[in-house]
C-alpha cells in the first residue's frame, strides 16, 4: 500500500471518548434537551402524587364512551383491540379522515407536534437555543415551504379535502386541553417553558413526507465517503472499497419485466449500460475525477494532490458532515442502513391458492415506533365515502401508506435510486460562477424563535435552478471556501467555494395524493397509476390482489445526467455539462407483473441488470445479500411442489443465516492458532449453522471476528471523518506537497458516531472482502504489530491475528468463560424516546425510555437487526415492522410493531408489542367487520 494511504496503528488507544459501543449520540438527538429542563423535570417529580396521577393520567386516551366533535357530519364509531390499534368506521371520506385525525392526535400528538417542528426547522421554539444550529439547516433545505407549494399548486382538491379533514379531527382533540392534558413531555416542558402547541394544518401533514424522503435519500452518504476517502487512498484503493455488483450471484428485482420499446431497441442494440443519462463507465468514483475539477483529482478517479480543490472539497465535505450529523432523523439513521424487506409469492405456490405478501422496512429503532396501525372503514363504500383500507401509517398523515385494502395488498423497500447531488460552487459576494459567468443566488430572511432567547435571523442562499447553499450554515465551512487553494483546472479562489445541493423532493411534488389513490386501487392498472404519483421518495412497490395477480413497480422523480457525470462524486457547480439533463419518463420506469418464476423480492438489491436498462438508476445498489437469501428461502420451500403458508413467511422474515459466515468460517477453521484460549474459542465455529440466534456463543464470537477483520484490513487505513470518533491512530503524515518519509507520523482521531462510521460491516463490505480474498496478498491483508499482537502481511495471518483480538475483546465484554457468551448479550435493543429520553438524568430516562432486549439477526441478514462493526455491536436499525398479507383471506394475515400503539410513556401500549415482536410473533390483523367486532375490548362513538 502506498506510504500516503498506510496508517500505522501504534497504539489504538481510544483515550479521550465514549466507549465505540455504547451508540449514544452525544450532542445528537441529545441536544433535544438542556440542563436547566432536566433539572426541572426532576424537580417536578418531587411533587409527586401531581406528578404521578393528576399528569400522567390526564392525557391518556377515552377509548370508551361518547365524544361530541363539531364539524362531523354521522356518528363515528373508533373500535381498539386488546393491543390498543383503532379501527375507525364512518360514513363519509371526510368524517373517516377528521376522525383519523382525532384518533391519532389521542395516541401520539406529542411526537406529531416534534416531527412538525423538525419539518418545519422550528425545534427552538420547543426545545431552546440547543436547537438553532439544527433549524439553520432545516430551514435552509425548506420542507415546509416546498410542502406548501405542494399543497398549493400540485395535489388535487379530493387529497386537499382529506388533508383538510384530518386536521380538523387533530385540533378538535387540541380544543381546550392544556400541556398536561396531551402528554407527560408537555408537563414537563411547562417547568421552563411557556409553550403551547398551535393548531394542525394541512402543511404539517405533506411536510412530513419531505422528511421521511431526506432520510431516504440515497446515495449522498457515499458521495461524501469517497470524496473524503480520496486523503489517504489512491483510485484503485477506493474502487476496491465500493466493488461492482454481483449481477452473476444475486439477481435484481426484475427479471422477466419488458420496459418499453425503447428498452427492447437498447437491448437489442447490444449497448452496455452506459448511454442516456449514464456515466462512462458506471464505476463509483470514475467519472467526475475526469475534469481535475470536483474531486481536485489530474484525470484519475479518486486521485487527489493535497493543496488542490480536492483537499478543498473534502474539508467542505468533512464539515458538511458533521452539519448533517445533528440533523434529528425522521425514520432512519440520516440514510445509513437504510434497508428493507418485501417479498410476494404466487398463489399457485402458496397453500391458499391466492398470493401471500410479506414486508418489513428496516429503519431507526425509535420509542415510539415511526409506524401507526390502524383500520380506515367506510360502512359502505361509495362515491360518498371510498375508503376501505387497513396498515400502517404515520402519526400525523392521514392515509395508509403501506397496508391492504379489500381488493390488493402491498408493501415498500427503499430503493436508493440516486436523487441526490452535492455541488462545489465558486462563489462571490455578486453570486456563484457558472458556466463563465457570475450568477446571483436567489436570498431569503429566516427568522428562527428561540424559547427562553432571543430570535435569530439567516439569509438563505439558493442557486437559479433552486439548489440551497448548505456551507452557509457552518462557519467552518464558509472558512475553508474562502481559504482554498486551486489547481489549473478550477476558478480561482476569490470569495471562495460553498457546497449547494440538488435533491428531487426540493421540487413540489405529488406523493400526498399518491397515499390515497394507493388505499383505493382495485386492480393493477389503478395501483401502476397511483404508483406513478409517488415522486419521492422513490420506493420499490410490491403488489398483490385478490384476482391472485402479483407485480412490482418502480416510481419516483429520477434524474438523468450527461455522459460526463455519473453521480457518484460531488460535481464542479461552474459547469453546466454536471448538472441534471431531464428525468426518466415514468413510462420508461422498470416494472414487473405476474412474472414466471411466480415470486417477487425486493430488499435494496439492483433494480435492473445495468446491461438491460438504458439509464443509471445509481452506482451505489445494496449487495443482494439478503434479496437472494429470500429468492433462496422461497425456492427451497416450493422445491418438489411445496407450498408456502403465512407462517412460512413469518418464519422467513426471522432468518439470521450469516452470508459472510458461510464464506469465512471455513477459512477461519483451518487455521492454526497456539493460544490455547483462542483455539477453545474457534472450536465455536465447527459445526456451526451460521445463524445467529440471540443465545449462540459462536454468533457472538463469528461476528467479533468480522468486526476485528473489518478494522484491522480497512478500518485503520480509512481517513480520521470516516473512523468512530475517539479512536486514534499514528498515520502518516501529510502536507501540502503529500505524503512525507515514513518516520514523520501523527496522531489522528476519528470524527464520526459509532452508528455512522466505516466500515459498518455491511454487505458492501461482504463483497469487498469476498473479492480480495483471492488476493491474499493484497495490502489491505497487512496490518502492523500491536503490543503483543503480532503482525500480518498476508490474508491468513491478519485472519489469525483478528480471532486473537476478538477472542479478548469478547473475555473484556463477555467473562473468559466461553460457556457464557452468547450473542443476545452483545446485540442488544435500547429503545430511547426521542427528545427527552435520549440523554440526561437516568431518573428521566427511567420515565421515558425501555429495553435492553436481546436480539437475534444482525447485520444483512433478512432478520436485519442491523449494528455497526466500526462501533459495536448494539443495534442501531430493526425490522420497524412486520407483516404478512393473506390475500385468501384477510383476517388470515398477521402483523406487529417494534413499540406500541400508544406514545404516552406510562400506557399499557406504549411498549406492548416489543417483546413479541423481538420472538419474532405477530398479532391477529382483523379486517371483515365480523372479525374486528370479535377482536375490539373498547369502542368510543364520535357524535355530530
Amino acid at each position: 500500500m502506498p506510504p500516503n494511504t498506510t496508517a500505522t496503528t501504534g497504539d489504538t488507544a481510544t483515550t479521550g471518548a465514549a466507549p465505540a459501543e455504547s451508540g449514544r449520540k452525544k450532542g445528537r438527538k441529545a441536544r433535544l434537551m438542556v440542563l436547566v429542563l432536566v433539572l426541572a423535570i426532576i424537580g417536578g417529580i418531587a411533587y409527586g402524587a401531581y406528578w404521578s396521577i393528576s399528569t400522567v393520567r390526564a392525557s391518556f386516551p377515552q377509548t370508551t364512551g361518547t365524544i361530541t366533535l363539531q364539524g362531523l357530519s354521522g356518528p363515528v364509531d373508533v373500535k381498539r383491540d386488546g393491543n390498543g390499534i383503532p379501527q375507525i368506521y364512518a360514513s363519509s371520506d371526510e368524517d373517516l379522515f377528521m376522525a383519523q385525525g382525532y384518533v391519532q392526535a389521542q395516541d401520539r400528538f406529542y411526537e406529531m407536534d416534534v416531527r412538525r417542528h423538525m419539518t418545519s426547522g422550528r425545534l427552538s421554539e420547543m426545545f431552546g437555543k440547543s436547537q438553532v444550529k439544527n433549524d439553520e439547516f432545516l430551514r435552509t433545505l425548506g420542507w415546509d415551504r416546498i410542502a406548501r407549494q405542494e399543497y398549493d399548486t400540485k395535489l388535487s382538491a379530493a387529497t386537499k379535502k382529506n388533508l383538510q379533514a384530518y386536521a380538523k379531527g387533530v385540533n378538535a382533540y387540541l380544543q381546550g386541553k392544556n400541556g398536561k392534558d396531551i402528554s407527560l413531555e408537555y408537563a414537563a416542558l411547562g417547568f421552563t417553558n411557556d409553550y403551547k402547541p398551535a393548531n394542525w394544518t394541512p402543511v404539517d401533514s405533506v411536510s412530513w413526507l419531505k422528511a421521511m424522503a431526506w432520510d431516504l435519500r440515497g446515495n449522498m452518504q457515499d458521495e461524501i465517503d469517497r470524496a473524503l476517502m480520496t486523503s489517504r487512498l489512491g483510485p484503485q484503493q477506493i474502487q476496491d472499497l465500493y466493488p461492482e455488483y454481483p449481477y452473476s450471484r444475486n439477481k435484481p428485482i426484475v427479471q422477466e419485466g419488458q420496459y418499453n420499446e425503447l428498452t427492447k431497441s437498447f437491448q437489442q442494440s447490444g449497448a452496455t449500460g452506459t448511454s442516456r443519462g449514464t456515466g462512462t463507465t458506471g464505476t463509483p468514483g470514475t467519472t467526475r475525477g475526469a475534469t481535475g475539477a470536483a474531486a481536485g483529482t489530474t484525470g484519475s478517479a479518486g486521485s487527489s494532490t493535497p493543496g488542490t480543490t480536492g483537499s478543498t472539497l473534502r474539508s467542505q465535505l468533512g464539515g458538511l458532515y458533521k452539519v448533517l450529523d445533528d440533523v434529528p432523523t425522521a425514520v432512519g439513521v440520516n440514510g445509513q442502513g437504510i434497508g428493507s424487506n418485501s417479498w410476494v409469492v404466487s398463489g399457485k405456490y402458496t397453500i391458499n391458492k391466492k398470493p401471500l405478501l410479506a414486508n418489513d422496512p428496516h429503519l431507526s429503532a425509535s420509542l415510539p415506533s415511526v409506524w401507526y396501525q390502524m383500520g380506515l372503514h367506510c360502512r359502505s363504500v361509495s362515491t360518498k365515502c371510498q375508503y376501505d383500507v387497513t396498515g400502517y401509517t404515520f402519526a400525523g398523515m392521514p392515509g395508509v401508506i403501506i397496508g391492504h385494502n379489500a381488493d390488493i395488498a402491498w408493501g415498500m423497500t427503499n430503493s436508493g435510486v440516486d436523487v441526490t447531488d452535492l455541488y462545489l460552487e465558486k462563489v462571490s459576494s455578486n453570486g456563484y460562477l457558472y458556466d463563465g459567468k457570475v450568477r446571483p443566488f436567489k436570498s431569503r430572511e429566516e427568522t428562527i424563535k428561540v424559547a427562553g432567547g432571543a430570535s435569530k435571523t439567516i439569509v438563505v442562499r439558493q442557486t437559479q435552478d433552486g439548489m440551497p447553499l448548505l456551507s452557509d450554515r457552518d462557519d467552518e465551512l464558509v472558512e475553508v471556501g474562502k481559504k482554498a487553494t486551486v489547481n489549473a483546472a478550477a476558478p480561482d479562489r476569490g470569495d471562495g467555494y460553498g457546497i449547494a445541493l440538488r435533491w428531487t423532493a426540493l421540487d413540489p411534488g405529488t406523493s400526498m395524493d399518491a397515499v390515497f389513490a394507493l388505499d383505493k386501487a382495485a386492480d393493477w392498472s389503478d395501483f401502476r397509476q397511483a404508483a406513478a404519483l409517488f415522486d419521492v421518495p422513490s420506493q420499490n412497490l410490491v403488489y398483490a390482489d385478490t384476482d391472485n395477480h402479483i407485480g412490482y413497480t418502480l416510481p419516483g422523480k429520477i434524474p438523468t445526467r450527461s455522459s460526463a457525470d455519473d453521480g457518484s462524486l460531488p460535481a464542479p457547480g461552474w459547469d453546466s455539462k454536471y448538472r441534471w439533463t431531464g428525468f426518466i419518463k415514468k413510462d420508461e420506469l422498470p416494472y414487473e407483473f405476474d412474472p414466471k418464476r411466480g415470486y417477487i423480492v425486493t430488499a435494496n438489491q439492483a433494480v435492473v441488470d445495468k446491461d438491460k436498462y438504458p439509464y443509471t438508476l445509481t452506482t451505489d445498489w445494496g449487495y443482494g445479500t439478503r434479496s437472494q437469501r429470500i429468492a433462496d428461502l422461497i425456492e427451497s420451500k416450493i422445491k418438489n411442489g411445496g407450498r408456502i403458508s403465512t407462517d412460512d413467511m413469518r418464519q422467513m422474515q426471522l432468518d439470521s443465516s450469516s452470508e459472510i459466515a458461510k464464506l469465512l468460517v471455513p477459512k477461519l477453521l483451518k487455521i492454526n492458532l497456539d493460544d490455547k484460549d483462542v483455539r477453545d474459542a474457534q472450536k465455536l465455529l465447527e459445526g456451526w449453522d451460521y445463524t445467529q440466534d440471540a443465545d449462540s456463543a459462536a454468533a457472538a464470537y463469528f461476528n467479533a471476528v468480522w468486526r476485528n477483520i473489518l478494522k484491522l484490513s480497512f478500518g485503520n487505513k480509512l481517513p480520521k471523518e470516516l473512523r468512530v470518533k475517539g479512536q486514534c491512530l499514528w498515520v502518516d503524515k501529510i502536507d501540502s506537497t503529500g505524503p512525507v518519509d515514513d518516520d514523520a507520523k501523527v496522531r489522528e482521531c476519528g470524527e464520526r458516531d459509532a452508528d455512522q462510521a466505516q466500515p459498518d460491516g455491511g454487505d458492501r463490505w461482504f463483497e469487498v472482502v469476498r473479492t480480495l480474498m483471492e488476493k491474499p496478498d493484497s495490502d489491505w491483508w497487512k496490518t502492523p504489530k500491536s503490543g503483543t499482537r503480532p503482525a500480518a502481511n498476508t490474508m491468513d495471518q491478519l485472519f489469525a491475528r483478528a480471532m486473537i483480538d476478538a477472542r479478548w475483546e469478547l473475555t473484556a465484554k463477555l467473562g473468559k468463560d466461553i460457556d457464557t457468551w452468547s450473542w443476545g448479550r452483545l446485540h442488544r435493543l435500547f429503545l430511547k424516546n426521542q427528545t427527552l429520553g435520549t440523554d440526561g438524568p437516568e431518573a428521566l430516562q427511567y420515565i421515558l425510555n425501555r429495553g435492553p432486549w436481546k436480539l437475534s439477526g444482525g447485520e444483512a441478514t433478512v432478520n436485519a437487526t442491523g449494528w455497526n462493526a466500526a462501533g459495536g455491536y448494539n443495534v442501531v436499525w430493526v425490522p420497524s415492522m412486520r407483516m404478512v398479507v393473506n390475500l385468501a383471506d384477510f383476517d388470515k394475515s398477521r402483523w406487529i410493531n417494534l413499540t406500541g400503539a400508544s406514545g404516552h410513556a406510562f400506557s399499557a401500549h406504549y411498549t406492548d408489542q416489543t417483546s413479541l415482536w423481538a420472538k419474532g410473533e405477530l398479532l391477529p390483523w382483523s379486517f371483515s367487520g365480523t372479525a374486528v367486532d370479535k377482536s375490539t375490548s373498547d369502542t368510543l362513538v364520535l357524535e355530530p
